[in-house]
């Protein structure tokens, strides 16, 4: 895109280029970042993971290292005159000197293990297809020419498992030469895994194939494998001792994924948007790798450049659906912890970046720690502290990442209540109208549809309100963060309430909402009774008292019991 009023625009903005041959020919957009090359190459780590957030350049930067380092490439100068890497003489002697093999496993998305073992025997079939020349001459003997037919879609589990060992043997032997590995997005089947519940079956093959390629591997020179997460080691990589893993929070690589703020603010002058730049910083900036702060998504600036406009482009471009369910169904607790991240506070957390996928929704840390590596989370700070069982651990400030998040957040917590959107409405409205009985009406059309949306499946939400209560308060957030500032479960005179609407306009009145479930031990025989209890219990602990203190009146302040009893509730006010 060229802004009107903007002088010519030396390349064009393509959305969505993963290929760095096709990027370089066309002369496209183009953020350099070949000093990756050569940090890499120095390190001379055998096997390296580096984890970023999705649509952060792995594809492309792995594509780059393809086109630099494989034998296939060898001569192609046009891909590199002109950037970092191509000013040091010794690498352009590098270049094209390596036979490489190049596999992702982003497409690697089946619905149950059948299916994912059909997509990733067709990737190793490919690979063996793309090398079909090795069958021809003496090079292999006839065995192993026979196992190299057998490498298809139906070929046998320890077949599939030896398929890139095998093939880095053949490799080298043709070449001279041992082969360089790049796997790319190596954790989508996984995370599919887990999702759709054959997690076990998954870990147990990719397990063998990361050993025989990885570690028992003679003709390995080194590899890169990228992905979102860091898989526990004890699921996938318990054999690799060999391996370094470059997180988020590690400093190595840390401007070589997503583009730096003196990156963006240069492409936006050359792209007219020179006046654009704190909109641009409020929307996308915020993301940390290592020390490097003020880190940007690549893929919501390239919209931006193409397109003028702001929007949640990288927060969208997938369908969050595992974040969703683990937020929706996770215990009172964390959605309360969440309740202080959509209102701009910190959460402090033991974060270790290890995600065991199996305890997911079990574990509140494993929650943040997928959060943090998916880009949805930043580090704001972090210090060593004395732990209660003796020695050291590490503690993480965490916020949400930008503005752009947030509005992500905001679309997930309103599709929670998708199904019953006009029925929300209307109660959002009765409630600022003051009008209890069509609270009543629409509340229980509520509360009847959404309980079972909230269920962990652990405990009946029915009978245990709180899952359910706590989305209903982050969903009152989303609605009316614009008239009020909404806090639950906090301190308040002599107790705790449930929640509380402190409107940011004096002409709105304040509300208090006691939650309480039906207890006839306590003598309430009738939801009326566990209403009455519910307001009573707001007077007795002075819940009203922090209001007070910031200067609004008592007959400003309205008060509603909420009585629940299975799917049915009762609304009562004073």
């Amino acid at each position: 895109m060229k802004r009107k009023g903007s002088e010519s625009v030396e390349r064009i903005v393509g959305v969505g280029k993963q290929d760095f041959e096709d990027l370089r020919v066309k002369n496209n957009f183009y953020i350099d970042k070949t000093h990756f090359i050569k940090e890499w190459w120095e390190a001379e780590d055998d096997v390296t993971l580096i984890t970023r957030p999705r649509r952060f350049g792995k594809t492309l930067n792995m594509s780059m290292l393809e086109k630099f380092f494989s034998v296939k490439y060898a001569g192609r100068d046009d891909l590199f005159e002109g950037l970092a890497i191509w000013d040091d003489m010794k690498y352009r002697g590098l270049q094209g000197t390596y036979p490489v093999i190049s596999l992702s496993f982003a497409n690697v998305k089946g619905a149950d293990y059948e299916k994912t073992r059909y997509s990733l025997n067709q990737i190793l079939a490919d690979l063996y297809s793309k090398n079909i020349f090795l069958l021809e001459g003496e090079l292999l003997t006839e065995n192993e020419k026979a196992y190299f037919r057998n490498v298809n879609t139906d070929m046998k589990d320890t077949t599939a498992a030896w398929a890139i060992h095998k093939m880095s043997d053949f490799l080298s032997r043709y070449y001279g030469k041992k082969v360089i590995i790049f796997l790319d997005e190596y954790d989508t089947p996984m995370q599919e895994a887990y999702v759709n519940g054959y997690w076990e079956e998954l870990v147990a093959f990719i397990r063998s194939l990361f050993n025989s390629a990885f570690k028992t591997n003679p003709y390995l020179e080194r590899a890169v494998m990228t992905g979102i997460t860091r898989v526990s080691k004890e699921s996938v990589f318990s054999d690799l001792n060999n391996l370094k893993v470059v997180t988020t929070t590690t400093a190595k690589y840390e401007n070589s994924f997503g583009f730096t703020e003196k990156e963006v603010f240069n492409a936006l002058d050359r792209h007219g948007f020179s006046d654009r730049k704190e909109d641009v910083k409020i929307w996308y900036d915020g993301f940390t790798f290592g020390k490097c702060t003020d880190i940007y998504n690549p893929w919501s600036i390239i919209n931006f450049l193409d397109t003028g406009e702001l929007d949640a482009y990288w927060a969208n471009s997938s369908s969050n659906g595992l974040i969703e369910k683990l937020l929706r169904v996770s215990r009172p607790d964390i959605k309360q912890e969440f309740e202080a991240l959509m209102r701009g506070e910190d959460l402090v957390a033991e974060i270790d970046e290890q995600i065991i996928y199996d305890q997911l929704d079990q574990d509140e840390q494993a929650i943040w720690a997928l959060l943090l590596a998916s880009g949805y989370l930043r580090v704001n700070r972090y210090e060593t502290v004395t732990s209660e069982y003796g020695g050291w651990k590490k503690e993480y400030s965490l916020g949400l990442t930008n503005f752009e998040v947030k509005v992500m957040f905001r679309n997930i917590i309103s599709r929670w209540f998708g199904r019953v959107r006009s029925e929300y409405n209307d109660f959002i409205k009765a409630l600022l109208e003051n009008n209890l009985k069509a609270m009543n009406i629409y509340m229980n059309k509520v509360a009847i549809e959404t309980f079972s949306y909230f269920d962990t499946g652990k405990k009946l939400s029915a009978n245990e309100p709180e899952n359910f209560y706590h989305g209903f308060v982050l969903g009152l957030m989303v609605e009316l963060n614009d008239r009020y500032v909404i806090t639950s479960n906090r301190e308040s005179g002599f107790g705790r309430y449930d929640v509380m609407l402190e409107p940011r306009n004096k002409n709105d009145d304040a509300v208090i909402m006691e939650f309480k479930v039906q207890d006839a031990s306590d003598g309430e025989k009738e939801l009326y009774d566990t209403v009455k209890a519910a307001l009573k219990q707001i007077e007795d602990k002075k819940y009203e008292s922090a209001l007070v203190a910031k200067g609004i009146v008592k007959q400003r302040i309205r008060k509603f019991g909420f009585a629940f009893c299975g799917k049915k509730v009762l609304i009562g006010s004073e």
